[in-house]
């Protein structure tokens, strides 16, 4: 699929019939994160899957990149498959992603929901990006991945799901470095705050309870920010809330979209 702005092929995975439904990863993973929300969703929807630029089977530009060229990519994707409007799900980077679709392309966005997303990071959260960027260009994403791990699920949940983690330690270790990169610099200057008053789309923001990198005070800050917007919290769950407690995520992105 080639996109709208700077050439970026997209890579993605189309299944199911009906209104169109695109799911956004996070960072340093790939598309197949959403493989329980696929098979929920694709008995009624028509779902794709974008691998976002950087990483899984998308095209890997040079960094730097901005969240308007992450959803510009996925526009670009929209044009090409003739889908004029679509639902939105996006976690993490693919939450600020959505949001940039949201308030750059309202026309195109019919419903959205944020997964594990905030507008903005705190201060202390915000300066560790420049140094995880030098870190990784002198020794790629390797020294991340096990406290990325950490962050992302439970230990509950690493304990009782070795093969799920094992796939989800490869996508993280797998990555491109320049995509890495790209991804994290375009991260570093989120700040959405003065913008989201301008999203129409009815949005539904959620939020795993053992979230320490978007936790859910952010997320409900995030909500308030949204006319209309909701937020759900779910339990047992820390940043890849889609993967941890797909059966809970599935019943409240069903429900938001039949809506």
């Amino acid at each position: 699929m080639q996109a709208s702005r700077k050439a970026v092929r997209l890579w993605g995975e189309r299944s199911g019939q009906g209104r169109w439904v695109t799911l956004l990863h996070a960072l340093g993973v790939d598309h197949s994160i959403w493989s329980a929300q696929v098979a929920k969703l694709s008995t009624q929807y028509s779902v794709l899957a974008l691998d976002l630029r950087g990483h899984g089977r998308s095209a890997v530009p040079v960094a730097p990149y901005s969240l308007s060229d992450l959803a510009a990519d996925v526009v670009g994707a929209w044009d090409e498959l003739g889908i004029t409007q679509s639902d939105v799900v996006g976690i993490s980077i693919g939450g600020f992603v959505g949001q940039h679709l949201a308030f750059e392309y309202p026309e195109r966005v019919r419903r959205l929901m944020l997964a594990d997303t905030l507008a903005a990071y705190p201060p202390v959260g915000a300066a560790g990006w420049p140094e995880r960027i030098r870190v990784v260009a002198t020794q790629g994403v390797a020294p991340f991945v096990e406290g990325t791990l950490e962050r992302w699920f439970t230990p509950a949940w690493r304990a009782a799901n070795p093969q799920r983690l094992l796939q989800i330690r490869e996508l993280i270790a797998n990555t491109p470095r320049e995509g890495y990169i790209g991804c994290c610099a375009a991260i570093a200057g989120l700040d959405t705050r003065s913008r989201l008053g301008a999203i129409r789309a009815p949005t539904l923001v959620v939020c795993g309870e053992h979230d320490v990198g978007t936790p859910p005070d952010l997320a409900r800050e995030l909500a308030s920010m949204i006319t209309g917007a909701h937020f759900a919290q779910i339990a047992d769950a820390a940043h890849l809330a889609c993967v941890e407690q797909p059966e809970t995520f599935n019943r409240l992105l069903s429900g938001f979209l039949s809506g």
